[in-house]
């Protein structure tokens, strides 16, 4: 056993201090189920109806046990996601909290993000064995939490701004999908930026393209449900999808998870048009490590290890770029493809995105 020559002296306080900071850690684990839980037993749903509840009144109101009831309520006071009147016995989810846990339609939702989260934690098991030996464990390999929870989170967002603020960012692509287009969606997951799209712009085509067939199928559910019939999906890798010359590609937060985003940005770069355009939606990110040493950054750095490297590791040539790859590492990437133009065209709090062309 080695020993250290010079054991460094120990404070007490900062030993102490860590020790709280670590308890404060395992309740943050621990609440990214209890909201999945508050949100499948529609819990949080109740409060933001009906207001001020006991855990007596929000247990019947849901046909669920008191016992429980009253515990998660205890759990999302202490974590300040509810509030706690000791003169009324009663609990209050505030209206801004309400929003976020609750309207799937506002780009603040986070409910899906604490779903992901909490699927990939429960396939915590298999990142660690994989990292033992360098292998991989792909998207589809996930359970559904993962693929539920990114839909969730991304579609409002993609609702938000896809088509009011991206699209009209890039150099004349609006006119273009006005006119009539041809656009291929890359990773489009289970189809909510493909469908944007094809609503807003009837004159023109859409393919969605993803590696699992699972999303695929569920997206071709999900344009059906929506009445859009100029689109239609394709199960293909992302150097591999049919079809071209395309005037837009997009890819949307999927980049980063692709075994090898310079084979993609080759084959991107072979079927679009000559004055085509490729938006990329990446997650938000600084170029250096020091960039990301924030709130966002740690929670994107916990899907890198435990999501996103994995699924790039499991695939042919493993770049792994990582969710925090940062504009330099995107800009490479496309160079390498043989694209020449490179700019962040728009920004927000959660997303870079990107205009390459030819």
């Amino acid at each position: 056993m080695t020993e250290v020559a010079n054991p460094p002296a120990i404070d007490p306080e900062k030993l102490m201090g860590f020790v709280f900071k670590a308890v404060e850690e395992v309740g943050a684990v621990l609440n990214g189920a209890l909201v999945v839980m508050g949100d499948r037993l529609g819990y949080y749903r109740s409060l933001a109806e009906h207001g001020p509840s006991t855990p007596a009144e929000l247990a019947e109101r849901t046909d669920t046990d008191q016992h429980y009831a009253r515990e998660w309520l205890n759990a999302q006071a202490a974590g300040s996601i509810v509030t706690y009147d000791p003169a009324t016995g009663r609990y209050e989810l505030p209206a801004e909290h309400a929003i976020a846990l609750t309207d799937e339609n506002s780009p603040a939702f986070v409910t899906g993000l604490f779903q992901t989260a909490h699927g990939s934690v429960c396939d915590t098991e298999s990142i660690v064995a994989a990292a033992r030996t360098g292998d991989g464990f792909g998207w589809g390999d996930h359970n559904s939490d993962v693929h539920v929870g990114c839909e969730r989170f991304f579609a409002p967002t993609y609702r938000a701004h896809l088509v009011a603020e991206w699209l009209p960012a890039l150099d004349g692509v609006v006119a273009k999908l006005e006119a009539g287009a041809s656009v291929a969606d890359i990773g489009c997951g289970h189809g909510a930026s493909t469908i944007l799209m094809a609503e807003a712009f009837p004159a023109s085509r859409f393919r969605g393209t993803d590696c699992h067939s699972g999303s695929i199928a569920t997206a071709r559910v999900r344009a059906d449900e929506a009445g859009a019939k100029h689109v239609d999906f394709e199960t293909a890798d992302a150097d591999a999808f049919t079809g071209g010359p395309y005037d837009l590609v997009t890819t949307f937060d999927s980049l980063h998870d692709m075994g090898d985003p310079v084979g993609t940005a080759r084959h991107v770069r072979d079927v679009i048009a000559e004055d085509g355009t490729w938006l990329i939606v990446e997650p938000i990110a600084g170029d250096h490590v020091e960039d990301n040493l924030h709130p966002v950054g740690r929670a994107f750095y916990g899907f890198s290890t435990l999501l996103c490297t994995p699924s790039s590791l499991s695939q042919p040539v493993g770049l792994a770029l990582g969710t925090q790859a940062g504009p330099a590492r995107i800009r490479d990437v496309v160079t390498a493809a043989g694209f020449t133009r490179f700019r962040i065209a728009a920004q927000t709090p959660f997303n870079n995105v990107f205009e390459v062309r030819p």
